[in-house]
C-alpha cells in the first residue's frame, strides 16, 4: 500500500463528519505526518486516538474500516 497516495487529511475530516472521530489537533498532525500503513492499524488507530476499545462496537468499527479501506489505494476488504 502507498501511504503517500492516502489523503490523510481527507480521511480524518471524513471520519469526523460522517462518524464523529473528531480527533485533537495533536493526533491529526501525528496521522498526517506519520500515518499507520495499513487498513486495520489505521483504523484501531483512530479508535484508540479517540480513547475507545477499536473491538468494542464491531458494526461503528466496520463502518469506519469501510471508509478507510476506500482511501487506500489497493487494499481489498
Amino acid at each position: 500500500m502507498d501511504v503517500d497516495r492516502v489523503d490523510v487529511v481527507s480521511l480524518l475530516d471524513s471520519l469526523c463528519v460522517d462518524h464523529g472521530f473528531c480527533l485533537p489537533p495533536d493526533e491529526r498532525n501525528r496521522f498526517c505526518t506519520s500515518p499507520p500503513s495499513d487498513v486495520d492499524s489505521f483504523t484501531d488507530a483512530v479508535f484508540v486516538a479517540e480513547g475507545m476499545d477499536p473491538h468494542g462496537d464491531k458494526h461503528l468499527r466496520a463502518l469506519v474500516r469501510q471508509k478507510v479501506i476506500r482511501a487506500f489505494p489497493g487494499q481489498e476488504s
